[in-house]
């Protein structure tokens, strides 16, 4: 990785783990085939496109903490109501 690439992309995403985690997902994105959001000069690797890609502004991440730093409440989970066979099954003889 380039390290002006590395110090643009930090200075977008000041929190160094969830910039390694963004890089670490797009690198595993670039490498099964999705498109680079930028263009780029032929021989730059896939870190170095998603690093790019950060700094540029094209990645961002959606934090899961609420407004007070806490975790968010998960979501409310519907239960479906339960489902009863009407069918009746043969016992083998």
């Amino acid at each position: 990785m380039k390290a002006d690439l590395v110090k643009a992309a930090s200075e977008v995403i000041t929190n160094q783990q969830i910039l390694v985690n963004m890089v670490s997902r797009r690198v595993r994105q670039l490498s099964l085939g999705h498109r680079p959001l930028v263009e780029y000069a032929p021989g730059l690797r896939e870190a170095d496109i998603a690093l790019t890609e950060i700094a540029n502004g094209k990645l961002t991440f959606e934090s899961t903490l609420g407004q007070d730093g806490t975790p968010e409440a998960p979501a409310r989970v519907v239960l479906f109501p339960e489902v009863t066979s009407s069918k009746k099954v043969k016992k083998a003889a």
